[in-house]
């Protein structure tokens, strides 16, 4: 097993006013030679956006990009014609392939949108573009993997081009989970979202990562209460 740990505090940083961001990996103005993509996983960013602001139209193309809102309203509109609102609770995915446009707003008028973006390179180009979007019981992630995305359609969750499986888990303090890759050979990357826990014997506090590749498996182990996101990537593609 080799791990690499990304502690939050080490994650680039931009604040625009309306944008208060922080990438886990090299994005826009800030580069770190080390951390420009872990496998297939490109871009994590932790993103909070002021009230009655966000993203105006922009374009995209063979990446397959994740949302995941965790507080506030993010309203959706893009190229394909679809126009959305995404919740807490809801995981928005859309395979840019050949090329959409869209645009990503908080529709608040007083409170702040707080959302990851994930970005993964797909495992073949220029497919036609798709939007997806999925609402998740907060039940289903008590004390157990919630599966999020797969790369198949017919499995719980949404889905991507990609050989990667993402899942999230609610942990009470004391309480722990073992993951099985499900694929020989990809890693898999764990973004404490809240609390304390271990995983591949790394402690981790909010907004830590870590990283751990040639392994069949990983424990993580709640401290505290934790909130826990754990991507399975491909390491080659």
């Amino acid at each position: 097993m080799k791990t690499v740990f990304h502690s939050a505090d080490t994650r680039g940083h931009a604040d625009h006013g309306w944008l208060n961001a922080h990438h886990s990996f090299s994005f826009a103005q800030w580069y770190n030679p080390e951390r420009v993509h872990f496998g297939a996983l490109r871009v994590l960013n932790d993103d909070i956006v002021a009230p009655k602001m966000g993203f105006g139209k922009h374009p995209h193309d063979n990446m397959e990009i994740i949302t995941i809102p965790m507080e506030g309203i993010l309203r959706h509109q893009d190229s394909m014609g679809n126009s959305s609102e995404i919740l807490p609770g809801e995981v928005q995915v859309m395979s840019a392939g050949t090329g959409i446009q869209h645009s990503e707003f908080n529709v608040d008028n007083d409170n702040a949108l707080k959302l990851f973006q994930i970005w993964v390179f797909p495992r073949e180009k220029d497919v036609k573009p798709r939007y997806d979007q999925k609402a998740f019981s907060p039940e289903s992630r008590h004390n157990q993997w919630q599966q999020i995305v797969s790369p198949n359609p017919d499995d719980e969750g949404t889905w991507i081009h990609q050989d990667a499986w993402f899942h999230l888990a609610d942990l009470d303090a004391g309480n722990s989970l073992d993951y099985a890759v499900r694929k020989p050979g990809n890693g898999i990357y764990i973004l404490l979202i809240d609390g304390e826990a271990t995983a591949a014997d790394q402690s981790l506090s909010s907004r830590d990562a870590v990283g751990v590749t040639e392994t069949d498996n990983v424990t993580i182990a709640a401290t505290t209460n934790a909130k826990v996101l754990l991507m399975e990537v491909p390491m080659e593609w």
